[in-house]
């Protein structure tokens, strides 16, 4: 833990890191989207980090913040056999560098990302749909995404191909009260 912390602070006093934090013996710190290309560059280079491998890349959406969605990249050093994760946080209109050309294994991640969430990446060579249908419409992991999506989608036996169809709804909306019969008063 002695080794993470005095990690922590060399990385603090070399990289423009906004904040950090531990979680399980794990270094987390949180970046701005402006400055990720030579942070990536300096994190997998660099001879006292060696960050070779991304895990993955994760995107949490905060609805009601104003910077919406937290991307997450989860990187591995074999050599120092440590872990860390780095956090950015963006709006939805925001575009953020794509770390391709420092990470192939970043490509599947941010085209997913792209699919899942609507989040840009500049200068990535192959941002299309990676899960959803070329012809889908919206992001289905955002938030304010309806649950039963916009279109219905299925085979027709008669056109031999798949179909799309705005979808009706069988019930109106209903606002449900969380009220529990349990709290009242018996007289």
């Amino acid at each position: 833990m002695k080794l993470i912390k005095a990690y922590s602070q060399y990385l603090l006093n070399i990289l423009p890191i906004i904040n950090y934090s531990f979680y399980k013996n794990e270094l987390c710190i949180n970046i701005s989207y402006k400055k990720i290309i030579p942070i990536f560059f300096f994190l997998k280079n660099h001879t006292n980090s060696q960050f070779k491998i991304l895990s993955d890349i994760c995107v949490v959406d905060y609805i009601n913040k104003k910077e919406r969605f937290e991307v997450i990249y989860n990187l591995l050093s074999i050599r120092f056999n440590n872990r860390l994760k780095v956090k950015i946080n963006i709006n939805e209109l925001e575009p953020i560098d794509s770390i391709t050309s420092i990470y192939k294994t970043a490509g599947w991640s941010e085209r997913e990302a792209w699919d899942m969430f609507g989040i840009f990446f500049n200068n990535h060579n192959d941002l299309r749909r990676i899960l959803t249908d070329y012809g889908f419409e919206g992001h289905p992991l955002r938030k304010d995404f309806p649950l039963s999506g916009y279109l219905e989608v299925y085979y027709n036996e008669l056109k031999k191909r798949v179909v799309y169809k705005p979808l009706n709804l069988s019930q109106q909306y209903r606002l449900f009260e969380f009220n529990t019969p349990w709290n009242k008063k018996i007289h």
